[in-house]
Order: structure tokens, then sequence, then C-alpha cells
């Protein structure tokens, strides 16, 4: 499998590893974290160097119960660092975390390659269409409701098999649009339970039945530090556990905090293979 990223191709045969950068002050782990330009570009330049493919920026915090943002301010964190991250770093692969048709469009304007949308199109009507006017990869995430509420959207009677369902859905939706390269994301920790992400986890391999590039976001996440114990500084060790387990389980692109840590789970699964 490969992805076109504005030209460029991405071989998917080795799994490659998404390097998270958030804007936002109020993200679960590094909220607030890069404060100005020079600490931002210090910590592309980090995550380039230890091996990320791509670096995913988003500047709306999705994790549960977190507050909205307005358009013009996630317009204002993100448009200015995609410009000078593309300027810097003209090679950069930029994957944007962001639900909004708007953002989408701005950011691929300046150089973005890759959409990367929680919401699989569901919570703005336009984001296939930008997409597809873009010629740009897709990520879909399963999620039910919003970041507000979807936590208490857990129901489910068979959840793979539902979210085989929900995922046929919108990939058909995507490719009435023409959209090509299009990503699925299970979305660990939204609209599920600790227990359902564990189930999720070591089924996951089935999703393999859709014929797509599976990405996997398991950095850092409650799911890891709740049964652990502690807190999201001390669960590189947990999440590293379980990225080998995703490896294992088909996933793609690990979308992680830690790159350096990330890059040897490949090296190391790629001997077990």
């Amino acid at each position: 499998m490969t992805l076109n990223c504005n030209g460029k191709l991405i071989d998917l045969s080795t799994p490659k590893i998404m390097g998270i950068l958030n804007l936002t002050p109020d993200s679960f782990y590094d909220g607030g974290k890069y404060r100005n330009e020079k600490e931002i570009l210090g910590q592309v330049e980090k995550m380039l160097n230890e091996g990320a493919t791509f670096i995913d920026i988003g500047a709306y915090s999705s994790r549960p119960g977190a507050d909205a943002v307005p358009l013009e301010e996630e317009l204002s964190r993100i448009v200015p660092i995609i410009q000078k991250v593309t300027k810097t770093f003209p090679d950069i692969i930029v994957s944007v975390d962001t639900f909004r048709s708007e953002v989408a469009k701005n950011c691929l304007g300046e150089g973005a390659a890759i959409i990367n949308d929680i919401s699989a199109g569901q919570l703005d009507g336009k984001m296939f269409q930008t997409v597809a006017e873009h010629g740009a990869p897709y990520i879909m995430m399963h999620m039910k409701g919003t970041p507000q509420n979807m936590q208490r959207h857990t129901d489910y009677v068979n959840l793979v098999k539902e979210m085989l369902s929900y995922f046929s859905e919108r990939i058909a939706k995507a490719r009435e649009f023409h959209i090509n390269d299009v990503i699925i994301d299970p979305g660990f920790g939204f609209s599920k339970t600790l227990e359902q992400n564990y189930d999720l986890l070591k089924k996951m391999d089935l999703l393999r039945i859709l014929e797509l590039p599976l990405l996997v976001g398991l950095s850092r996440k409650s799911m890891i530090y709740k049964v652990l114990a502690n807190t999201p500084q001390e669960a590189l060790n947990g999440t590293t556990a379980l990225h080998m387990v995703a490896l294992q389980k088909g996933a793609q692109i690990l979308r992680v905090h830690d790159v350096a840590a990330a890059v040897e789970c490949v090296k190391l699964n790629e001997q077990l293979n």
C-alpha cells in the first residue's frame, strides 16, 4: 500500500511513524508545552530526526470533555504554524488534525498533505469535497458524537462489527467524492470504555477486511495509565508495549508523542516478521 502525499509516494509495507504536535493549551499530555515558534520548530526537527515520516499538527483538543474551540481561533493557531513548518522543512509531510473543512482547506493551501478527521466527515458536510479537491490522503476515525459528549456513546452490541459497518459507509461516501487514499483509525479512547478499548485491540486485525491502511493512536492514553495507576507523563513504557501489539495486529502507521521509542518498536517488529 502507498500514499500519495503532495506527489511523494509513501510505501507502507514497512510501518511508518506519525509524530504528534499539539498547538492546544489543554491537550491531555502536552497541552501548552510548545508555546512559541522556536519550541515548535525544535520539536518538529527532533521528531523528524528521530524517524517520523509524518507530523500531525492539531489546534483543537479532542480529549474527552474538551472545550469547543471557535473556528477563527483554530485557524489562528494552526495556519501560521503550517506556513512556518513547511517553509523551514520543505520536504516535510504534514498531517492536519481537524474536523473542519475550512481549516483543512486553509492548511492544504499552505502545503499540508494529509487531513486527519476524528469525525470521518460527520461533523462537517464539506470535508469530503475539500479533501477531494486537493487530492489529499484522508484519515477517518471511528467516533460517535463529539469530543464533548462521545463518552456518553459507548453502547454496542458488537463493537467491531458495528465499526466495520460504520467504516464501510464512510468509505463509500469518500469514494463518491473520488478520494483515493483513505486511512482507517479505530479511535482508541473515542466513544469507548476502557474494556472496549482492549477488546478492540485484541480483535483489531479483523479491520484488515477493509483492505485499507490502518493508523493507530494509543500514545499515553488513559486506557494505559488508568490500568497502570500512573499518569500520561509516566505512560511511555505502557505505550510501547501496546504499540508492539498494534503492529502485530496490522497497524501501518503509529501516531505517537515519542517518535524514537516507536521507531524501535517498528524495527523490532520487522525482525519478528
